[in-house]
């Protein structure tokens, strides 16, 4: 039986849209054919664990014998069955990402949620996890400190199970808040967050042999303050570590201490950008979920709005081309949003500096470096909105 014509619309729109944006835009077309088609997905998901006596390491392999970082790093090497659930994506429409927002869910009979906070020092890969988990770029991620500025939600939602992800800025000092001038949003979130967790992930980064040692006095704090919500370790970017005994020292050095006479049990070493490493945390979470209500529809991603996601995509690319402060004081206004006559996306936005010699750093030479950050926020766009987007950006002196 054909298609009704809104659906043949949409999918020659899709098809259209994507057909310039390479074999990662096919695939996600391809995944959506069958909802534009009136036809039901199936779902399946495999999980797939090591268990050692005392804390557990739990690590994940690549299908055909390609082995996932840590398998790699430790020579181990396992098959890998998972298949990918349809990831939903957010809409262009601030209105219907609201009302998306406050639908009601669509759970199954048997419900499960769950609430994770994930925690760890600024820089420690934090949000690279949380979207690698969601399996869209919904969150801002830098190589500069304090590129997340407050908590935002993402929802994983797989068979009867929800996970809710408060992706958080890194914990800092009330000294480095008042040093550094820095919103108080940074200091707060972490914490409000605890207040509603029922699982934390600890991540710590192994590469950075100033911090890996042993947790920071803030993680520490405010795990102690939360003493009754179950910890488990995320041992992040261990593709870096060229020596296997530092892993093992590590191990031992993070969960000799005991929080409130409670150890760490569950320890994660994975690389947040190896996809199968992720896959294993991530049905450890979904198994996780306890029987109870879902907060979220089943098509929500984010908690986020469109503009928030665009603004935070903005000042990512901001951090990675920009020295040093010039970033932090470039100050972001939409100047028009709206869906063109083809179905795409344009977006007008100014960026304002406060001094003229930043406005040159962020044109550049021929105005090259402002339209790559425009092509590249336009890029990650389409990934998170699955439709064309046409951004322009311009700069301007701040008054």
């Amino acid at each position: 039986m054909a298609a009704p014509g809104w659906q043949g619309i949409a999918l020659l729109r899709t098809v259209l849209g994507v057909w310039t944006r390479g074999p990662e835009a096919a695939r996600e077309c391809a995944a959506r054919l069958p909802s534009l088609l009136g036809s039901q997905r199936r779902c399946i998901s495999c999980v797939a664990s090591q268990a050692f006596s005392g804390p557990r390491l739990a690590s994940a392999s690549r299908p055909n014998g390609h082995s996932s970082a840590l398998d790699c790093f430790l020579g181990l090497s396992q098959p890998d069955s998972s298949l990918t659930f349809h990831v939903p994506a957010v809409s262009m429409h601030r209105d219907e990402q609201d009302l998306l927002l406050v639908h009601r869910p669509d759970m199954p009979e048997n419900p499960r949620v769950l609430r994770v906070v994930i925690l760890g020092a600024p820089n420690a890969g934090k949000s690279t996890l949380s979207n690698k988990l969601l399996g869209r770029k919904v969150f801002p991620v830098s190589k500069k400190v304090h590129t997340t500025r407050s908590q935002a939600l993402g929802v994983i939602t797989e068979k009867e199970a929800q996970v809710i992800l408060l992706d958080t800025p890194g914990l800092i000092s009330p000294a480095k808040q008042k040093r550094h001038h820095l919103e108080p949003s940074l200091l707060e979130d972490p914490w409000k967050s605890m207040e509603s967790a029922d699982l934390v992930v600890v991540l710590v980064d192994v590469s950075d042999q100033w911090t890996r040692n042993q947790l920071s006095p803030q993680v520490l704090q405010c795990l102690t303050q939360f003493s009754q919500v179950p910890s488990i370790l995320v041992m992040n970017k261990v593709d870096r570590l060229k020596q296997k005994s530092v892993l093992l020292e590590l191990t031992a050095a993070l969960t000799e201490g005991v929080v409130n006479g409670k150890k760490l049990t569950e320890i994660f070493m994975l690389s947040a950008l190896s996809q199968e490493d992720v896959k294993i945390l991530k049905q450890y979470l979904l198994a996780q979920a306890r029987p109870g209500p879902w907060e979220f529809h089943s098509g929500v991603l984010t908690s986020q709005t469109p503009q928030e996601i665009c603004a935070n995509i903005v000042r990512e690319k901001l951090l990675e081309y920009l020295p040093q402060e010039v970033p932090y004081g470039v100050q972001q206004k939409t100047m028009m949003w709206e869906e063109g006559p083809s179905g795409q996306l344009v977006i007008e936005q100014k960026l304002l500096v406060p001094k003229e010699s930043h406005m040159r750093l962020l044109i550049g030479p021929k105005g090259h470096l402002i339209s790559q950050i425009a092509q590249e926020v336009g890029q990650d766009l389409m990934d998170i909105f699955l439709c064309e987007v046409q951004l322009r950006l311009s700069v301007k002196l701040l008054k």
